[in-house]
């Protein structure tokens, strides 16, 4: 019943509490069923009598069990409700993670604890984050983004209770995950649009190397290069000069709004003096200019899965699909 082990960073007393409160979550602990007596624990996992006896003490106060002289702890009450707490850092919040974030809520179990972080793609931001909360959530969800070495991090978790989301890492696979393949995604939905954008003459795709996966980019030039293309990789649009027969690739919402701002300003025609395809789907994108071309993934059902996999205590690894949504910008 309960998994104790060395070298993980979580403290055995907390192990010992979470080792017992998962068992009556699960039902395999009921009310008035007798738990093992601190003798027993110590003895099979070579603790010492005061770390047991401090998480019993714990589990007591909080009525979770209670002590019988001369015979040893019993599970109080099998209608205990225990918090299952998760620790979800996100890198920042925005339209489209706000829905991912809600929909991760609304399918959870009612009575999980979800705290929310934010790195701000701030590497020590992140590190710090991670080791001030070790052994202080049950579940660990993780977005990485683009900074580096985040394994060094990570495996201070322990590995089953790591959940990975967005963008992974080839150093983060033995994580569970669900994440997005933003090569392929880039790749293969400008492929879809290939017939409406050789109507173009240029390729532009706006890229923060700070924020924006780097998958992005490289499926961004696999494209242009397979299909012949001119193109250009820009860092932002604060100087440029808007050209006719430009397509922008838009994976940043302020970027966007800053070329739809320079095209009025030049009275040019969306859709057919300067195309956009705009990363990530939101209701604004569906209403503006009459509708912004999006390549994006479901975000309400990344949220939905990550919590199915929770709560199933699932440790496998799921890419989100991309879809292109066709609007009168391209």
């Amino acid at each position: 019943m309960m998994k104790i082990r060395s070298k993980i960073g979580i403290p055995k007393y907390r192990q010992i509490i979470t080792s017992i409160e998962e068992a009556i979550v699960s039902g395999v602990l009921q009310k008035g069923d007798q738990i093992p007596s601190i003798n027993e624990v110590k003895k099979e996992h070579k603790l010492s009598r005061d770390t047991v006896l401090m998480a019993f003490n714990d589990l007591k106060n909080r009525g979770i069990i209670q002590s019988v002289v001369g015979k040893g702890y019993y599970v109080a009450s099998e209608n205990v409700t225990v918090a299952q707490k998760i620790f979800l850092l996100f890198d920042e919040l925005n339209a489209f993670k706000e829905d991912l974030y809600n929909s991760f809520l609304e399918n959870l179990g009612g009575n999980s604890q979800v705290d929310i972080f934010f790195h701000h793609f701030n590497k020590s931001v992140f590190s710090k984050l991670i080791h001030d909360n070790i052994g202080n959530y049950n579940y660990y969800v993780i977005m990485p983004a683009n900074l580096k070495d985040t394994r060094y991090d990570v495996q201070n978790l322990p590995t089953d209770k790591v959940y990975i989301l967005d963008q992974t890492h080839d150093d983060l696979s033995q994580y569970s995950s669900i994440y997005q393949n933003f090569d392929n995604a880039i790749f293969g939905n400008l492929t879809k649009a290939l017939d409406r954008i050789r109507k173009y003459e240029k390729l532009i795709l706006v890229f923060d190397k700070k924020k924006q996966p780097k998958g992005i980019m490289n499926g961004f030039l696999n494209f242009c290069e397979e299909n012949s293309f001119e193109h250009e990789v820009v860092d932002d649009l604060k100087y440029r000069t808007l050209n006719k027969g430009e397509i922008y690739i838009m994976p940043d919402d302020r970027s966007l709004l800053t070329l739809i701002k320079k095209m009025k300003r030049l009275q040019f025609a969306l859709g057919k003096d300067i195309g956009i395809i705009s990363y990530n789907d939101t209701l604004l994108k569906e209403i503006v200019e009459g509708g912004i071309t999006t390549i994006s993934t479901d975000f309400n059902a990344m949220g939905k899965r990550l919590a199915e996999m929770i709560m199933n205590k699932e440790q496998v690894q799921i890419e989100n699909p991309n879809n292109l949504i066709l609007r009168s910008s391209l």
